[in-house]
């Protein structure tokens, strides 16, 4: 086996967007996400910290560090998933967030897992 089968964590990501919080003449558009986390390697990971990059249809950019998520620094074995829902405010009705994850596996080894890029858009306004 490969040492990089030992740390792997699967990223899967879904959005909604709160129209209910939401006001478009404001210019907030409010979105929630909901991000499932598997360890898919061989070796127990703490999730440590986060980095989000969350982009603006304008171009404006804003970066958000913190440790773990929703208040928790789960610890995955081989084989389980951690979910958690949270959000996210942008002025525009169309945007991206992208970061990683900063782990730390049980035996003393550091490393980030990719978050891939996902599109937080109001309903029609992408085709």
């Amino acid at each position: 086996m490969t040492e990089n089968k030992k740390y792997e964590i699967d990223i899967s990501i879904n959005t909604i967007y709160l129209p209910e919080q939401s006001d478009e003449a404001t210019d907030r558009h409010v979105f929630a996400y909901t991000i499932t986390i598997a360890n898919i390697g061989t070796v127990a990971t703490q999730l440590i910290s986060r980095h989000w990059i969350i982009n603006n249809g304008d171009g404006t950019v804003q970066e958000v560090r913190g440790l773990g998520v929703v208040g928790e620094q789960p610890l995955l074995k081989p084989g389980d998933s951690f979910e958690y829902t949270s959000g996210t405010v942008i002025s525009t009705p169309v945007g991206s967030m992208k970061g990683s994850y900063q782990m730390a596996a049980e035996d003393g080894v550091h490393f980030d897992v990719a978050i891939p890029e996902f599109i937080l858009s109001a309903p029609r306004v992408l085709h």
